[in-house]
C-alpha cells in the first residue's frame, strides 16, 4: 500500500504535521507495531528542511569557510574574490533537495506509516477531517491518540503597510533565488542575525532594525555585543533601539519610516521579530480549546486541558523551547510514551506518576537547552544565563575566559598587529552551593562543535571537582574548559 494512498480511515495514532518532529513521533509509536498515519499540508519534512535549519545554514557556511581560510597565513594568498552567488544558492538548492519532499516519503513508505495529504481539522474527540486540495474530504479517526505537531508560523507585527508590502518572513529568505541589492531586516533575534550574515556574505546592503537595545535578548550579554561589532564591521547598518512606524512599498522598493523620523530604502524588507504556533485553523475549538494559542502539555507531552489523556502534542505548538532539536527530542519522549501506553505490550492505565515513568519524563527543557546561532561568530549556548539562574533563585558565580586562552587558538587562526586571531569567549555559570554548571555560553569561530561537552555536564549536573578531571586534548580550543575551571578557582 502507497504511503500517499491509504486504505483505512481508523488508526492507532494520528499525527498532524510531517516535519522532522512528526515524524519522530511516528518513527518511535510505529516501532511496536501500532498504526499510524501523518498528515501534511505541505513538504514531508517540514519548516527545518526546506525553509529554517537546513537552507540557512547552507546559504551561512560558504562565508564562514571563506572568512575561516582567510584567517591563517598561507591559505588567505590562496583565496581571492568574493562567494559566487549562484553556486551558493545551487548548493542551498541541493540541501533543500530542490523543495522536492520524495526521499521523505519513501522514508514513510519504508517505516510502515502511511502519509495522508491535506489540511487536517478536528470535529471532535480523537477525530479529524482532512481536505485535501481536489475531491471530498476525508475523516479520519483515532482509536488511542492524536499528536498535534503542526510548528509554528512567523509573527508579522501590526505595524502600518507592512503586511501591504508583503515582506519577506524566513521562508522567502531562506529561499530566495535572487539576491537583492539591498535589505531591511526587522528584529534582533537569531533569524535577524543569521539572515544578516548570510546576506552581507552575498554582497547585500544589510540594515538591522532593532526595538530592544542589544542583539539576542536571551544570551549573555557579551554574545550580542560581539555578533553586533562583528556585523558592523562587514558593513551591516545595524541600528539599536529603532522602531520601524510604516511600511510602504512602490516602484523603487519598500520605505520604512522609523520612530525618530528617519527613513530607510531598500529592495526587500525581512521580518525576524517572533513566531507563534500554528494552530489557528486546526478547529480547536471543537475540543474545547482556543484557536491560536499553544497547545499546553506536561512533562509527557499530554495537552493538560484534554481529558482522557488522547491528545499530544510536540515541538513549536506547544510554546515551549521553540528549536528542532529540542522539538525532536519532545517527539522521541511523546512517542514512547504512546507506545508504552498503547502498544502491544502497553497498559493504557498505568499510573503517570509510577516510577517507571520517570524514564519518559520530558526534562531538557526546564534548564538545559542548548542552542546555537550560526552567526559569525557563532553563539552556542546551554542551560541559564546568569541573568536567568539569579532570577531563579540560584546561588551564582559566573566566570568568564578569552577563547584565545585555549592553546588551540594560536594554530586555528592568525591576528594581525599582534592581536590573537582565534577570538571569542567562554563562560560558565555555576551554582555555588550544589557545585554544579547550570549554564555556558561560548562565542567565537565554530564554536557549535563545543556545545555537546556543555550540555552533557548541565542535564548529568556533574561536580564541578569531577569535571575538574576531565581532560581536555592539546592544543585544542576546547582547553578553554580548563581555562574556565582555573578561573573558577580549581
Amino acid at each position: 500500500m502507497s504511503a500517499t494512498e491509504p486504505g483505512n480511515s481508523s488508526y492507532d495514532v494520528l499525527i498532524i504535521g510531517a516535519g522532522a518532529v512528526g515524524e519522530n513521533v511516528a518513527d518511535r509509536a510505529g516501532r511496536t507495531g501500532l498504526r499510524v498515519a501523518i498528515i501534511e499540508s505541505e513538504l514531508v519534512g517540514g519548516e527545518c528542511s526546506y525553509w529554517a535549519c537546513m537552507p540557512s545554514k547552507a546559504l551561512l557556511r560558504p562565508g564562514a569557510v571563506l572568512a575561516a581560510a582567510r584567517a591563517v597565513d598561507g591559505a588567505r594568498q590562496a583565496v581571492t574574490g568574493s562567494l559566487d552567488q549562484a553556486a551558493v544558492l545551487r548548493r542551498r538548492d541541493r540541501i533543500a533537495s530542490d523543495w522536492d519532499d520524495g526521499s521523505q516519503v519513501a522514508w514513510l513508505d519504508g517505516a510502515g506509516i502511511d502519509l495522508i495529504r491535506g489540511r487536517a481539522r478536528f470535529t471532535a474527540p480523537r477525530t479529524v477531517e482532512v481536505a485535501g486540495d481536489d475531491g471530498p474530504a476525508r475523516v479520519l479517526v483515532a482509536r488511542h491518540v492524536v499528536v498535534v505537531a503542526t510548528g509554528s508560523d512567523a509573527v508579522v507585527p501590526e505595524i502600518p503597510g507592512l503586511a501591504e508590502s508583503e515582506p519577506w518572513t524566513s521562508r522567502e529568505a531562506t529561499s530566495v533565488q535572487d539576491v537583492p541589492a539591498s535589505l531591511a531586516i526587522i528584529g534582533g533575534g537569531v533569524v535577524a542575525v543569521e539572515m544578516a550574515t548570510a546576506f552581507a556574505d552575498l554582497g547585500t546592503q544589510v540594515t538591522v532594525l532593532v526595538r530592544g537595545d542589544r542583539l539576542l535578548g536571551g544570551t549573555e550579554p557579551f554574545a550580542g555585543r560581539a555578533v553586533a561589532a562583528a556585523l558592523a564591521a562587514r558593513g551591516v547598518d545595524l541600528r539599536l533601539s529603532t522602531g520601524v512606524t510604516r511600511v510602504v512599498r512602490d516602484d523603487h522598493g519598500v520605505r520604512l519610516t522609523l520612530g525618530d523620523g528617519g527613513t530607510v530604502m531598500a529592495e526587500q524588507v525581512l521580518v525576524a521579530t517572533g513566531r507563534r504556533p500554528r494552530s489557528a485553523d486546526l478547529g480547536l475549538e471543537t475540543i474545547g480549546l482556543e484557536p491560536g494559542a499553544p497547545l499546553v502539555v506536561d512533562d509527557f507531552q499530554q495537552v493538560v486541558q484534554v481529558a482522557d489523556g488522547w491528545l499530544y502534542a510536540t515541538g513549536d505548538v506547544t510554546g515551549r523551547v521553540a528549536t528542532t532539536h529540542q522539538g525532536k527530542y519532545d517527539a522521541r519522549i511523546a512517542g514512547d510514551v504512546i507506545a508504552a501506553r498503547f502498544g502491544p505490550r502497553g497498559d493504557p492505565a498505568v499510573v503517570r506518576d509510577a516510577p517507571a515513568w520517570s524514564r519518559f519524563r520530558a526534562t531538557a527543557d526546564h534548564g538545559a537547552v542548548p542552542q546555537v546561532v550560526f552567526s559569525r561568530p557563532e553563539v552556542a549556548s546551554v542551560g541559564l544565563t546568569e541573568a536567568a539562574a539569579r532570577a531563579a533563585g540560584h546561588p551564582v558565580r559566573s566566570v568568564e575566559v578569552p577563547l584565545s586562552s585555549a592553546a588551540g587558538a594560536t594554530v586555528a587562526a592568525d591576528g594581525d598587529d599582534g592581536r590573537p586571531g582565534y577570538e571569542g569567549t567562554a563562560s560558565f555559570v555555576v551554582d555555588t552551593e550544589r557545585d554544579v554548571l547550570l549554564g555556558a555560553t561560548f562565542v567565537g569561530p565554530d564554536v557549535a562543535e563545543m556545545l555537546h561537552a556543555a550540555t552533557i555536564a548541565v542535564v548529568a549536573e556533574v561536580p564541578m571537582h569531577r569535571l575538574w578531571h576531565a581532560v581536555p586534548a592539546y592544543p585544542t580550543v576546547s582547553e578553554v574548559w580548563l581555562r574556565l575551571m582555573e578561573a573558577y578557582g580549581l
